[in-house]
């Protein structure tokens, strides 16, 4: 529900705020005062197409706010919101957008950024502009068929759910089809290639680590003189060399023996002692494996030379199939399935045949289902379409709902478009072809009236649906309006005082002269000032009895 706009500086507009609430929300004022001006600003920020002609004269830029009360029983809505990852809090769902002259929209919902489209779709799930407006949803061809469905009730719907199940799988298991089917000789293409590229994968059996193996062993293979050479001198200084006299060893040896009788003498070298024997031991057991070491060293151009073949065939797999060894790995689990679905190809689309002429069986039993609650629905709900326009002055017209076979789609076999002649002798035509802004309002009304109960859009709005109405159809029209929004909430711009004075909230639009400039202001209505904008209306002059009629008619409301 929409509980406040509030424009700044588009068209005649300098700056309003109306607070709407729920109920019958009405809206008055002289012919040209600038009514549909709002409507334009709340399309605005419905996501409507908008120019920088709409910023007022003088101004750099247009601002338009749409705050709404949001209901988290609405499914369509919440699926819009989801799809554009809008979070609602509270209940409480801000629209906003501002025109630059330069022609720039910056958009936000609930205070984040947001792209035009967003905003639109989201608009859409939350306003329905009836009137001489593109915001005209129940215009929109594609959507009757959703329409018709909605009255069907609950089992037509769950028809429809097992339509685009069956839709779903008939166009699966037909792209599978079509994918094997696609260019035999692509296919054998393809499997000689993948082919080669798994066995030379396998051939190599490359491992994940490897590499990084091969290297430092070709590092070590490689330095062997110099590993040899500098394991030879460590030990030959631990040592003292082939004399084995003057190494390290010799020298910690004589350390220990000295310290060892100096102890005797003073105990407190024993500490010293200890850590001079243990320097032997470690020099000692260093020794062991620096000579170790250099017994092991390798000398081996072979092998060698095998690991630089092994890398190379390692460099080339890499080239081929990926920048590590993990990725050609993964490239050739990836090629095995798609060498076992293309070898298995003539067996698979063998059996993908039978399973399309079965999905395409069970679509069209679907389909058919749905066509018969259709075909069922469509009499009756034309019939009550043309009760409630015959109410509105419009008894002379015809409404059909011819429902026409078609290729199946997710939304069933049947093309539905709603038909209609609002005179006699016309032929019944497209609804979206009507030219009538008021009858195409009215036309809007009896289906609303009629789908009150399923039609989920909270707000409605229309545009001066009394064109052409007076007397006791004016006084229908008002019932219905009144009658309908206590379902949703109804704003109206009307020229009728018998609707005026069904409102729950009035407002007066007024345009003057200010300064050398054209302002429109609105104003809300108090009880006094609805009694004398009520006897406006009316036609006459503010005398007592217009005035008395015009309280009686609030009276009755």
């Amino acid at each position: 529900m929409l509980t406040e706009l509030s424009v700044e500086n588009f068209a005649l507009v300098e700056k309003v705020r109306l607070p709407f609430g729920p109920g019958l929300n009405i809206l008055t004022g002289e012919t040209g005062a600038g009514k549909s001006i709002l409507l334009d600003a709340l399309g605005m920020v419905l996501g409507e197409r908008t120019g920088a002609e709409s910023i007022r004269h003088g101004a750099d830029r247009a601002r338009v706010e749409a705050v709404f009360a949001v209901d988290d029983g609405d499914e369509r809505l919440r699926e819009v919101l989801e799809a554009a990852g809008v979070e609602v809090e509270d209940g409480v769902l801000l629209l906003s957008r501002e025109l630059s002259a330069a022609g720039k929209s910056v958009v936000r919902i609930n205070g984040r950024p947001a792209t035009v489209g967003m905003l639109k779709s989201v608009g859409d799930a939350l306003v329905d502009i009836h009137g001489q407006h593109e915001h005209q949803s129940l215009l929109a061809v594609e959507r009757h068929a959703d329409i018709l469905d909605a009255w069907c009730g609950p089992k037509a719907l769950a028809l429809k759910a097992g339509v685009a199940a069956a839709h779903a799988r008939a166009q699966e298991a037909a792209r599978e089809l079509a994918a094997l089917q696609h260019d035999a000789r692509e296919r054998a293409r393809t499997l000689d290639l993948l082919a080669f590229q798994r066995d030379e994968i396998d051939a190599a059996a490359p491992k994940v680590d490897e590499e990084e193996e091969l290297l430092a062993e070709r590092i070590r293979l490689g330095s062997a003189e110099k590993l040899f050479a500098a394991a030879a001198g460590a030990y030959d200084a631990l040592t003292g060399g082939p004399r084995e006299t003057g190494g390290a060893l010799d020298g910690l040896g004589k350390a220990v023996a000295e310290i060892e009788h100096a102890a005797k003498l003073d105990e407190r070298l024993n500490p010293l002692l200890e850590s001079l024997q243990n320097a032997l031991y470690v020099a000692e057991d260093a020794a062991r494996e620096v000579r170790n070491y250099r017994d092991g060293v390798e000398f081996n151009p072979d092998r060698l030379e095998q690991i630089e073949t092994r890398l190379d065939t390692l460099k080339t797999l890499k080239r081929k199939y990926g920048d590590t060894l993990e990725e050609v790995l993964r490239y050739r689990e990836e090629i095995g399935g798609r060498l076992e679905t293309l070898e298995n190809a003539e067996e698979r689309i063998a059996l993908l045949t039978v399973e399309v002429e079965r999905t395409r069986g069970d679509l069209a039993a679907a389909a058919a289902k749905l066509t018969k609650a259709r075909k069922r629905a469509a009499e009756p709900f034309a019939a009550a379409i043309m009760k409630e326009l015959a109410d509105l002055a419009m008894g002379a017209t015809r409404f059909a709902v011819p429902v026409e076979p078609r290729a199946p789609t997710a939304s069933g076999a049947d093309a539905v478009e709603f038909l209609i002649s609002p005179n006699p002798g016309v032929p019944l035509k497209p609804l979206a072809k009507i030219a009538s802004g008021g009858e195409i309002s009215r036309v809007m009304l009896a289906m609303k009236s009629v789908l009150a109960r399923t039609h989920s859009v909270p707000s409605l709005i229309f545009d001066e649906i009394d064109s052409g109405i007076g007397g006791r159809t004016g006084t229908v029209l008002a019932e219905k309006l009144h009658a309908l929004s206590s379902t949703a909430q109804v704003l109206c711009i009307t020229h009728l005082p018998q609707i005026a004075a069904r409102g729950d909230r009035h407002f007066s639009i007024e345009k003057r002269a200010e300064k050398n400039r054209t302002v429109v202001t609105v104003c809300t209505l108090g009880p006094d000032e609805r009694v004398q904008e009520i006897a406006r209306m009316l036609g006459g002059a503010a005398s007592d009895t217009v005035l008395q009629h015009a309280r009686e008619m609030l009276a009755t409301k």
